[in-house]
């Protein structure tokens, strides 16, 4: 067993992880970088380097290392496995042909969120979001809309791991914050204006029925190119199709003025789901 950097011992499973999670961001290293951004001895890291090259997760050229063939397939495999990105798809190809802007689908991590999927790279913007990429939850319209339902923890987490300035429109407040995340309940969708990039803007709603969001979807462009008030609906409904087609529940018909309970006699959650629902309206 090696030791890690605090001194608690470091299994082989949790070596292999480190080397592999060193190929996030980049395309290509060497052993020695290798070494450097696992911390890990140069004769294990080698070792353990050898043993994913001959099982096919890594290749080598010369004396560089890379991704091999047996990752992609596997990471192909679980993309068309997974029963949220297999729903979004058709949806987020339409928003793309209307909008001709980049569509993102992603889940919240923690203080991050991951991109499942992305679909669109105008010549004329480099946004450098990809799939599997990690970005701020709070300052990216996708991480806004999804923390906007999570539990009072998962936002408390955020706040405490700082709300740093990206650009000059980044929301660096906590209390404002929290009411930003309040009006995206209350309108139902996320705005993104210049907070994580400057030039950048996002439209994102939540993908969720009544309770947490398991996911969100956004519309990404030049902010100047954005119709925000336009976009808004058609995120929205998208959202609740991916939703839908997932299976996870679809909304039940809203009740009648006659039938619906007092206001203190709604079953927690239920409100929420009542008054959210019913403004969407089909925008496809």
């Amino acid at each position: 067993m090696a030791a890690g950097s605090d001194g608690a011992p470091v299994s082989m499973i949790e070596r292999v992880v480190r080397v592999l999670d060193a190929f996030d961001g980049v395309a290509r290293l060497s052993l020695a970088q290798v070494v450097q951004r696992t911390g890990l001895p140069r004769s294990s890291v080698h070792r353990i380097l050898d043993q994913l090259v001959a099982v096919r997760w890594l290749s080598r050229e010369g004396n560089d290392y890379r991704l091999g063939i047996r990752m992609l397939e596997l990471g192909s495999l679980a993309l068309q496995q997974d029963t949220l990105h297999d729903a979004a798809l058709p949806v987020m190809r339409q928003l793309h042909a209307s909008s001709k802007q980049i569509v993102h689908l992603a889940v919240l991590d923690g203080m991050e969120i991951v991109y499942l999927e992305k679909i669109g790279n105008p010549p004329n913007m480099d946004l450098p979001s990809r799939i599997g990429g990690r970005a701020p939850a709070y300052c990216t319209g996708v991480g806004k809309a999804i923390l906007a339902y999570a539990d009072a923890e998962a936002v408390q987490e955020v706040l405490d791991g700082g709300l740093r300035a990206r650009t000059r429109f980044t929301i660096t407040d906590p209390a404002q914050f929290v009411r930003e995340l309040r009006r995206i309940r209350e309108r139902g969708v996320a705005f993104d204006r210049e907070e994580a990039m400057r030039g950048v803007g996002c439209v994102a709603a939540a993908v969720r029925g009544p309770g947490k969001a398991v996911a969100a979807l956004s519309v990404c462009g030049p902010v100047r190119q954005l119709d925000f008030a336009r976009l808004a609906p058609a995120v929205q409904q998208g959202a609740l199709r991916i939703w839908r087609a997932v299976g996870l529940g679809a909304p039940k018909p809203a009740p009648r003025v006659a039938d619906a309970p007092a206001p203190g006699d709604w079953p927690a959650g239920a409100l929420d789901a009542w008054a959210t629902w019913p403004r969407l309206t089909d925008w496809f």
